[in-house]
């Protein structure tokens, strides 16, 4: 689609950077002011006139073409107003070049971006509380993927720790090999909750659990031997919900992948200076940048997350040369992030602007919050299940006869989990409700998905559109709901880069729930099948787009759209 702010800049003759004028160009509200304003009172001051003037005059002076048709000054702004039919064209045109592929670019060719989500916790249960960055991370994947980079997606394993130690040694003296690999993780997750029932009263097995993870640290056969089976149980179980999320990743070196990859980068920060003792513990000092000291080694030698994260990072620039690399993790890492970072940076390593943080807020159920170590948790494939039983519930009252209606429900109810930690600014915390992001009515998944079915209901029923296809005479959608939705969807590629330049999905999903919503208000005031087959033929190519952009967008964001519903 023509870039119409840049051609709109090139014709206001003031006195500014062609990119301060591209920065106050806005698309106006109401299409009866025309279709773009750009506002005049910041050049008061510079030209030395009232806005109301300036507007007058830049008016005056503004040269119209095929694309730019009018140009009205109304109170200090200056609106333009486009050649609509031929915007209607271009927008139709362009996603159906795009085969179902719209808003793809190359902006991204020869680049490399790394993105660290999930992260499961081996021997943990895979809970709601992994839902934002699993979501959120594989999202920005698939963007990032359509935007031409080259993406490396990598499960950062939490599989390091005295807590194996621990599993260990609950696994001896509670558990069996039988039972555990019946059982999966929850078998796992009750002998680790055993342990800490145990250990106020059993202080000895504090000390036995160290001596196992030191076992593991060093190699010991049979620690490795557990240690193995518990990560291969764990992740047998995650992977099925990842297949059910339509998430995967390239990488899945944890926290142990890094264990002997530390003694460079340590050596590294202490040949640079940056490396202090404090009660024999290895530091650096981050005082002067309004932090506290960031831990490397403990008094006991051993190391900690901001260690491993450096190695990783280290690691991870040298093997993909990224050009950025997003760590997708709750807020409340912000310090964690911002040290190691900041240690990276002290260090003189260029590329350590380009690590990012992508923060998000908290994942709880309406009936409160969780604990592992107390066993008080909400396991992502229960919600998943509850989810899709709730949808095949709603779907076999609405649509009895519908074919595939487990299949359907499987997508309507996966595409709900999703769309809920999507859906707004990814830095609120979300309060899950079944009953809210399965409404069909509502800003939801569901009423994405059952939009798209109705496009696909109504092209349907026009038979042989498709095959006898021909360019509409767009001067019939001269109206202003067809008008709106087509500039929602002329905006989506706009939308696609602005998600990744600000790591937010949320841009897309707002995009789509508007333009659900202004299609279903042009399908209610204007009538698609009609006996005037030139102006048929222009609306069905309105629906046509609308679902086509609708099933890109969600499919964007990780989610499936069910042809009929």
């Amino acid at each position: 689609m023509l870039d119409y702010k840049k051609l709109i800049a090139s014709k206001i003759k003031a006195p500014l950077e062609t990119a301060e004028l591209l920065s106050m160009i806005t698309e106006t509200a109401d299409d009866s002011f025309g279709d773009y304003a750009f506002p005049c009172f910041r050049l008061a001051r510079v030209m030395h006139m009232s806005p109301a003037q300036i507007a007058e005059k830049l008016c005056a002076e503004t040269e119209l073409d095929e694309h730019i048709v009018k140009v009205q000054a109304v109170n200090g702004y200056l609106n333009f107003f486009v050649n609509r039919s031929e915007l209607i064209r271009e927008v139709i045109s362009d996603v159906f070049a795009a085969r179902g592929k719209y808003g793809n670019s190359d902006m991204g060719c020869g680049k490399t971006v790394c993105i660290d989500y999930s992260s499961v916790n081996i021997c943990k249960s895979f809970h709601i509380g992994h839902l934002s960055t699993t979501a959120i991370g594989s999202a920005l994947y698939k963007i990032y993927s359509a935007l031409g980079y080259k993406v490396v997606g990598i499960n950062h394993l939490g599989d390091y720790g005295t807590q194996f130690g621990k599993m260990i040694v609950a696994f001896k003296l509670w558990g069996d090999r039988k039972t555990a690999e019946r059982e999966g993780v929850g078998e796992l997750q009750r002998l680790y909750v055993k342990f800490h029932q145990e250990e106020p009263s059993h202080p000895e097995l504090t000390e036995q659990a160290r001596e196992w993870f030191a076992r593991i640290e060093k190699g010991d056969p049979e620690a490795l031997e557990l240690f193995e089976l518990f990560k291969r149980i764990t992740l047998d179980e995650v992977k099925t919900v990842y297949d059910r999320l339509n998430v995967k990743f390239d990488s899945w070196n944890g926290e142990s992948f890094f264990n002997d990859k530390m003694d460079a980068p340590l050596q590294m920060l202490r040949d640079k200076g940056l490396i202090t003792e404090s009660q024999g513990a290895q530091i650096v000092d981050l005082t002067d940048y309004g932090m506290p000291p960031c831990l490397l080694v403990k008094s006991d030698g051993s190391s900690l997350y901001a260690t491993r994260d450096i190695a990783a990072a280290i690691w991870r620039k040298r093997e993909y040369d990224f050009d950025k690399c997003l760590y997708v993790v709750a807020y409340q890492q912000n310090l964690h992030f911002k040290q190691f970072f900041k240690v990276l940076e002290l260090a003189g390593l260029d590329w350590a602007k380009d690590l990012v943080h992508v923060a998000f807020g908290m994942v709880s159920l309406e009936d409160g919050a969780m604990s592992t170590r107390k066993g008080n948790v909400v396991l992502l494939k229960d919600v998943i299940d509850k989810s899709v039983a709730k949808a095949k519930e709603i779907i076999s009252q609405k649509n009895p006869d519908l074919a595939d209606r487990d299949k359907v429900a499987e997508q309507v109810g996966v595409g709900a989990v999703l769309f809920s930690a999507l859906e707004n600014s990814r830095i609120k915390d979300i309060v899950f409700s079944y009953d809210r992001v399965l409404n069909f009515d509502g800003e939801t998944s569901p009423y994405l998905q059952y939009t798209y079915a109705r496009c696909n209901s109504i092209l349907e029923k026009a038979g042989d559109y498709k095959s006898s296809k021909i360019p509409g005479d767009y001067r019939v959608l001269d109206d202003p709901e067809t008008l709106r939705l087509i500039k929602l969807i002329g905006s989506f590629p706009q939308a696609v880069k602005d998600a990744a330049a600000k790591y937010e999905p949320s841009v897309i999903s707002a995009l789509l729930i508007d333009i659900a919503q202004a299609f279903n208000r042009f399908y209610i005031e204007h009538r698609v099948l009609s006996d005037d087959l030139t102006e048929q033929n222009a609306r069905l190519q309105v629906v046509e787009v609308t679902a086509s952009v609708l099933k890109r967008g969600l499919a964007l964001l990780g989610i499936e759209a069910p042809d009929k519903m």
